[in-house]
C-alpha cells in the first residue's frame, strides 16, 4: 500500500458537508492531512461540476463513489453519468435497502438485481462493488448471504467493497474475506473495532483497535486492491482528528511508500 491509494471516506465528516462552502473547506481539511484521494459519500446538495472543480482545486482525487442503493438497481445509466462525471470508474451498493437477507429467495433476488445493474456498468467502463455490513451474514442456505450474493453474481459485475469493522462485527474474518475476493477487490474500506472500557463494541481510529491491519492489507493487496479508504462511522470528538490519527498511523505503519 502506498500513501496515493489511501483515501478518506466522506461519510466520516458528513456533519461539515452540508453546503458547498462547507464541502470547499473539509476538503481542504482533508487534504492537509495528507489524504491524496476521497470516496464521496454524505454529500450535502452539490452539482457535480462544482464538486469536481473543488477536487481539482485541492487536489484531490475522487477515488470512488457511494451511491444511492435504488439508483443503482433501477437507473444504472444515471450512476454511470454521475461517475464519468466525476472522473471515476468505482461506486458501490451502500445498503441492502428492502432485501433484509433473511431468506435465500430474497438474496438471491437481490444479487440478481445486482448483477443486471452491475453489468450496464461494465458496458460502460465502470464497476460496480458491494459495502457490506453485519446484515451480511445471517446464514441463508447453509453460508453467510454475503457469500451467496458473491456466488450468484459475475465478477465482471459484481466486486467487493469489504467493510472490515462490519466483516468483524458480523462474525466473520476481514483477512479471509480479502482473501476471498481475489480479483475482486478493488477498494476496502478500512474501520477498526474495539471493545470500550464499558464493554461496548465500538469504531476505532485505525491502530487503536484489535484488528491485524498487517495481515489484512497483505491480503488486500494481494487480491488485487487498488485504494485502501479510511472510514469511522462515528468519533469520540472531531472526525478530522480521527482522520488524522488513522492516516498518521497507516502511513508509519502499513505504507511501503
Amino acid at each position: 500500500m502506498k500513501t496515493p491509494h489511501i483515501a478518506a471516506q466522506l461519510y466520516t465528516v458528513r456533519d461539515f458537508l452540508t453546503t458547498p462552502a462547507a464541502i470547499a473547506a473539509s476538503l481542504k481539511k482533508l487534504k492537509n492531512i495528507g489524504y491524496q484521494a476521497v470516496q464521496l459519500s454524505g454529500l450535502g446538495p452539490i452539482e457535480p461540476a462544482t464538486l469536481v472543480g473543488m477536487l481539482n482545486d485541492t487536489g484531490l482525487v475522487c477515488c470512488a463513489t457511494h451511491e444511492d442503493s435504488n439508483l443503482i438497481l433501477n437507473e444504472p445509466l444515471a450512476v454511470v453519468k454521475l461517475l464519468k462525471a466525476y472522473g471515476c470508474t468505482i461506486t458501490a451498493y451502500p445498503y441492502p435497502g428492502g432485501y433484509p437477507c433473511d431468506t435465500l429467495e430474497n438474496v438471491k433476488e437481490l444479487a440478481k438485481k445486482l448483477n443486471a445493474a452491475g453489468k450496464v456498468l461494465y458496458d460502460n467502463g465502470c464497476v460496480l462493488c458491494y459495502h457490506n455490513h453485519h446484515i451480511e451474514f445471517k446464514r441463508v442456505g447453509g453460508k453467510p448471504a454475503l457469500q451467496v450474493i458473491f456466488e450468484e453474481t459475475d465478477p465482471r459485475y459484481l466486486q467487493g467493497e469489504p467493510d472490515t469493522y462490519w466483516v468483524q462485527y458480523g462474525g466473520g474474518d476481514p483477512v479471509a474475506w480479502c482473501t476471498y475476493l481475489h480479483n475482486r477487490l478493488p477498494i476496502l474500506h478500512m474501520k477498526d473495532f474495539v471493545i470500550t472500557r464499558e464493554n461496548k463494541i465500538s469504531f476505532a481510529e485505525i491502530g487503536c483497535g484489535n484488528l491485524d491491519w498487517q495481515r489484512i492489507i497483505t491480503a488486500a493487496e494481494n487480491s488485487g486492491c487498488q485504494w485502501f479508504c479510511v472510514e469511522q462511522d462515528t468519533c469520540p470528538g472531531d472526525p478530522f482528528d480521527s482522520l488524522k490519527k488513522s492516516f498518521n498511523y497507516i502511513t508509519t505503519t502499513l505504507c511501503s511508500a
